[in-house]
Formats: C-alpha cells, sequence, structure tokens
C-alpha cells in the first residue's frame, strides 16, 4: 500500500477550488490521464462516481464521495485496479483569495502483476504535483 500527503498554496479563492473539486464530469476535460468521469448518483453531499482512467494503462473505479464545507473525502466502492483508494482534499481560506489545499491518498493495488509498485508510484508521487497545478490553475480560471 502508499500513502502521500501534500500541502500546497492555490492562488484561487476556496469556493472556486472546492467548485473545480465537487464538478466531477468537468476532470477530464484538465485532469491529465482522466478520460471519463460520470456521477452515478448523488444523495445530499453524498456523491457515487466512477473514474475512467488511462495511466500507464486504462481502468476504472467508483468512489464515494462526501462533500464538506472544508473537506472533500472519498472512500473505494468498486473497480477493476483498486483494492484500496481512500483520501481527502482539505481546504483552508487564507482571507487573502488564495486557499491552503491539504491532499491525501492511500492506494493499493488487487492484483498481482508486473509494474503494480511503478503504477501505484505514478499515482502517489508522479502524477500528484501534477494534479494539484491542474486543480489550482482551472480554479484560477473561474
Amino acid at each position: 500500500m502508499a500513502s502521500a500527503t501534500k500541502v500546497v498554496v492555490m492562488n484561487a479563492p476556496k469556493d472556486s477550488v472546492m467548485s473545480v473539486l465537487t464538478n466531477y464530469d468537468g476532470y477530464s476535460e484538465f485532469m491529465d490521464g482522466v478520460t471519463a468521469v460520470s456521477v452515478i448518483s448523488r444523495d445530499g453531499n453524498i456523491a457515487k462516481v466512477e473514474y475512467r482512467i488511462n495511466l500507464i494503462k486504462k481502468f476504472s473505479y467508483i468512489l464515494n464521495l462526501v462533500e464538506e464545507e472544508n473537506k472533500l473525502s472519498w472512500t473505494f466502492d468498486e473497480g477493476d485496479l483498486f483494492s484500496v483508494n481512500s483520501g481527502s482534499w482539505e481546504l483552508k481560506d487564507l482571507g487573502d483569495g488564495t486557499t491552503e489545499v491539504t491532499y491525501n491518498v492511500e492506494v493499493d493495488i488487487r492484483v498481482k502483476m508486473m509494474g503494480k509498485g511503478m503504477i501505484v508510484k505514478k499515482l502517489t508521487e508522479v502524477q500528484l504535483p501534477s494534479l494539484l497545478r491542474a486543480v489550482d490553475e482551472r480554479a484560477q480560471a473561474i
């Protein structure tokens, strides 16, 4: 299992960052490797969302997301690659139009396969800075 935590300051207001994070259908427009995202169901602040990814290999998974005022958290529901995929985005308004963002993720892959370690490393270490940058740029644009 691999986990990662990263804290960055985004140059956008907290509400803009949260708007980007909760617009799941828009992820494929700006997140590298995301080919499609669809909301399966929504009940208040809880969403079940399917992600289709092309990152080293194609795979899909479903997450259960909980949207709070300053936090978006998720747990793994089902998929063809992960056995664990949980984490959160925690947002703190810094009062000057910027937002401190803490991103936490924990992943593990279900199957024993060649390249398993490479996939987990790419998801937690290589892709993370790109993901954070993409969210920041998108939030600044709205």
